[in-house]
């Protein structure tokens, strides 16, 4: 029997101790450092990683998952694997995929990964140069990480100044921004393709769909989220067998060629375009709130899977997944995403209906009260035969539940449903 210690404290960390108490393998999961719906909350910051690695030690830990994606840039893999821990996740040198955005578009242009125009910027004079003859709509993105919030979408030459101005002089996004990309903008609908990897293997999960603008009807600044749904119904077996081998296989081949076996969770952010697939972006981690829709789904132990990852034995396994649609609508706090207001009571999620899960994000506990700690507040979740119904559950619930200044999407799955 074995006890798993999971690092993280948002609603990606929740699903995943909610998943791996599940499994009969598991007989106590703890979270580090977890929120107001997380079990065992343990006080140690994930930059404390000689702490985790002693408390790891310490309290017989069989597994440790991370959930963010900053303590893997900073290699607290290998820390825990020198030390003889079991980890899932990638290694300092794999993670980069996620950790510079200018490694992943140059390695996805030597594996030949379907990806959009780029190019990569230290000087903004020369960035504004290459603008002012650019003539395509352009994304802009800070290299390193930024909370998920490093990408500007520009829809005009000036938001596109403006948007170098904010990362490189103002350093909106602190060194992250020291290094930029421009991307050519592309059209197209969005999935998430999240696989399990162990070095060798891919194994993709099902996939589903964020919505990443605040508002309602794409609008509305960049969020690390607003809510997910899965399966995404207009996903086909083609374009998977197409994603697993122009995308998750070559990167999976690429970083193991490189001497930098890849493990761990595998997120492709992918666009279907006029021309076709493109891939916007690598994740070293799941998604979050795409975590929070596919765990639910999946009906294979989650513990035994992750083992298989870091054992290297996912080839013997095959995943299950169950019928149905799974939603997530996120619940955020006012201010959100620039400033969001912390210390808000939380009523109702006592009074949400059968059926419906709600995974904390940013939360705490002030005694006895659930209050807001953070920007994302509550992943609200429902599981139902069909998206219709489990966007009914989902809405039930959130409306069940309330906090001063909540702000949530009323549109949740509308692309599924046709209305974009």
């Amino acid at each position: 029997m074995a006890q798993v210690l999971v690092l993280g404290g948002g609603g990606r960390e929740h699903a995943l101790t909610w998943a791996l108490q599940q499994s009969p393998q598991v007989t106590k999961v703890y979270t580090a450092p977890g929120n107001a719906g997380t079990p065992n909350n343990v006080s140690i910051a994930l930059n404390q990683v000689a702490l985790l690695i002693e408390f790891a030690k310490a309290n017989a830990i069989d597994l440790t998952v991370v959930g963010p994606e900053v303590p893997l840039a900073v290699g607290i893999v290998d820390a825990f694997q020198a030390e003889g821990l079991m980890i899932f996740g990638p290694r300092r040198a794999a993670a980069q995929l996620e950790a510079s955005k200018s490694f992943a578009r140059d390695f996805m242009m030597e594996q030949g990964i379907p990806a959009p125009e780029y190019m990569i910027f230290e000087d903004i004079k020369a960035a504004r140069r290459y603008l002012r003859e650019y003539h395509k709509p352009v994304v802009i993105k800070a290299d390193g990480l930024a909370s998920g919030k490093g990408v500007i979408v520009c829809d005009t030459r000036a938001e596109a100044e403006d948007a170098l101005t904010q990362i490189m002089q103002e350093r909106a996004f602190g060194e992250a921004g020291a290094t930029i990309v421009i991307e050519e903008r592309l059209q197209g609908r969005e999935f998430s393709v999240l696989a399990f990897c162990d070095g060798k293997s891919v194994h993709p999960m099902l996939v589903a769909r964020d919505h990443k603008r605040l508002k309602e009807g794409d609008l509305g600044p960049n969020t690390g989220g607003m809510g997910a749904i899965c399966p995404t119904p207009d996903w086909t077996d083609a374009r998977m067998e197409e994603v697993m081998q122009r995308v998750l296989m070559p990167a999976v081949r690429g970083m193991a060629n490189l001497g930098t076996p890849y493990v761990g969770v595998l997120y492709a952010g992918m666009m279907d375009t006029s021309d076709g697939l493109k891939t916007l972006e690598f994740n070293c981690r799941f998604g979050d709130p795409e975590a929070q829709v596919i765990l639910p789904l999946l009906k294979t132990d989650l513990y035994m899977t992750l083992q298989a990852c870091c054992e290297g034995w996912m080839h013997d396994l095959d995943l299950e997944w169950r019928e149905g649609v799974c939603v997530s609508v996120v619940m955020a706090a006012p201010g959100y995403p620039e400033q969001p207001v912390s210390g808000t009571p939380i009523s109702g999620l006592e009074a949400v209906p059968e059926g419906v899960t709600v995974f904390h994000a940013g939360t705490a506990r002030l005694g006895d009260q659930v209050v807001t700690n953070g920007g994302r507040i509550l992943n609200v979740t429902a599981l139902a035969p069909t998206l219709d119904e489990a966007l009914q559950r989902a809405y039930a619930g959130v409306n069940a539940i309330h906090f001063e200044g909540a702000q949530f999407r009323r549109d949740i799955g509308h692309i599924a449903q046709g209305d974009a």
